[in-house]
């Protein structure tokens, strides 16, 4: 896999791909699902990663980060947002600042959507993939936009907030991690919803003078 040439100082690098990737994305994952049922060697000979998804009996597919740099899918993932982060920081917005904020806000939609969703193991397995291959994308998109090379492994400082570790065990370790926060996005929502309606319950007058009372020995 060729990431990137040396280019003369003083000049952007251009960061290039294989030329000539094989398939797209959707191609290896269908590969995958008619692949049988040997998932070991399709990882192995595929690049892909499978999760178990026992509530729905599915086995679902997903590339690792380097799988998906060799996709067709990748160059045209990463411009989009390259062009987003360009954008924003036309005004002077630092760079790191900008993709923080992108990181964040994608996050915090796909746990929305996941409390909101009717079944979580069905939303799960639709939006696991596209979610981990766009996270990659704007990291792609912020070493290009800095001038630097293909993260190989470090996701660059914009991350250091982010709560998942991006390209551990080949993105295994961010899916599995993802995964399970998207099951309990509904669970956790419930439980900061039922905090914030006993902040908000009145006070009994009993209750009020027994504080009074407490506060008074005191």
């Amino acid at each position: 896999m060729n990431e990137s040439k040396p280019r003369p100082t003083g000049k952007r690098p251009v960061i290039t791909m294989n030329p000539s990737p094989v398939k797209s994305l959707s191609e290896l994952l269908a590969d995958a699902d008619t692949a049988g049922h040997d998932h070991a060697s399709t990882e192995k000979n595929s690049g892909l990663r499978h999760i178990h998804n026992h509530a729905t009996g599915a086995i679902v597919w997903f590339p690792t980060w380097q799988t998906f740099r060799r996709t067709s899918d990748w160059e045209d993932a990463v411009a989009e947002q390259e062009a987003r982060l360009k954008a924003s920081t036309a005004e002077g917005t630092p760079l790191q600042k900008v993709v923080a904020e992108l990181l964040a806000e994608r996050l915090e939609s796909l746990l929305e959507r996941a409390a909101q969703s009717p079944d979580a193991n069905v939303f799960v397995q639709d939006n696991l993939t596209p979610h981990l291959t766009e996270t990659w994308a704007v990291a792609d998109a912020a070493v290009r936009v800095s001038g630097a090379d293909l993260p190989a492994g470090t996701p660059p400082a914009a991350f250091s907030g982010y709560p998942y570790p991006v390209y551990a065990e080949d993105g295994g370790a961010f899916a599995t991690a993802l995964w399970n926060d998207v099951i309990d996005a509904r669970r956790h929502r419930a439980i900061a919803e039922e905090a914030a309606r006993k902040a908000l319950k009145p006070v009994s007058r009993k209750a009020l003078k027994n504080a009074a009372r407490k506060a008074a020995r005191r």
